[in-house]
């Protein structure tokens, strides 16, 4: 999606230098092995690989560390949470019933380590054709914000589906690079403000 890929360059002290494109350092298990090799990790290799993606990274300073975790309460979710300080989580869930239950427990799962949860995205929430512009709400209409009320949690904004966003991600050029003024850009950068917003200026 980033448009990166090989293997990250080593720094005198040993430190992995993070790859970068569009002004963003990215680190993925997926610059360190085989780009078709599964990672089947569980337990303490997890946490091994946590470690290793977070300490032995030359981040330099950075405005905001993002890890993009899977969906559920598994040894991924726990692993950060509990070893490092985290300002908050984003649960990011289509409107189906099925999702939403991961949705909830994730959300759960992070109150439960005391991490602030900043509120809920609705992915996927609507489609329009591009041909006659009827929009149809393919995965349902407010699952998420039915969800979010249910929480007492914001709904930080809504992500439509769209053949753009898939494309300019396939391309390796995120729409709010290649489209910055497309309506879809306009909603991710939405939702980046909302987050930015909630975050917590730590002290001087």
């Amino acid at each position: 999606m980033m448009n990166l890929k090989g293997n990250p360059e080593l720094t005198p002290k040993n430190l992995m230098r993070p790859l970068k494109n569009y002004g963003i350092a990215c680190m993925s298990m997926g610059f360190l092995i085989d780009e078709t090799a599964p990672v089947v990790w569980r337990g303490l290799m997890v946490m091994s690989a946590i470690e290793k993606l977070l300490r032995q990274v030359d981040w330099g300073q950075l405005d905001y560390l993002v890890i993009d975790m899977p969906p559920g309460t598994g040894d991924v979710q726990l692993s950060v949470s509990q070893n490092i300080p985290v300002a908050g989580a984003v649960i990011i869930s289509t409107p189906q019933d099925v999702a939403l239950l991961d949705a909830r427990k994730g959300a759960e799962m992070f109150r439960k380590v005391h991490v602030p949860v900043l509120g809920l995205v609705q992915n996927m929430s609507v489609f329009q054709c591009p041909k006659c512009k009827h929009e149809t709400h393919i995965f349902g209409a407010d699952g998420v914000r039915d969800l979010a009320k249910t929480l007492g949690l914001d709904v930080l904004g809504d992500i439509p589906l769209h053949v753009n966003i898939r494309e300019t991600c396939d391309s390796g050029q995120p729409v709010v690079i290649s489209q910055p003024q497309s309506d879809a850009a306009k909603a991710y950068l939405k939702i980046a403000m909302e987050i930015v917003r909630r975050l917590q200026v730590p002290p001087a």
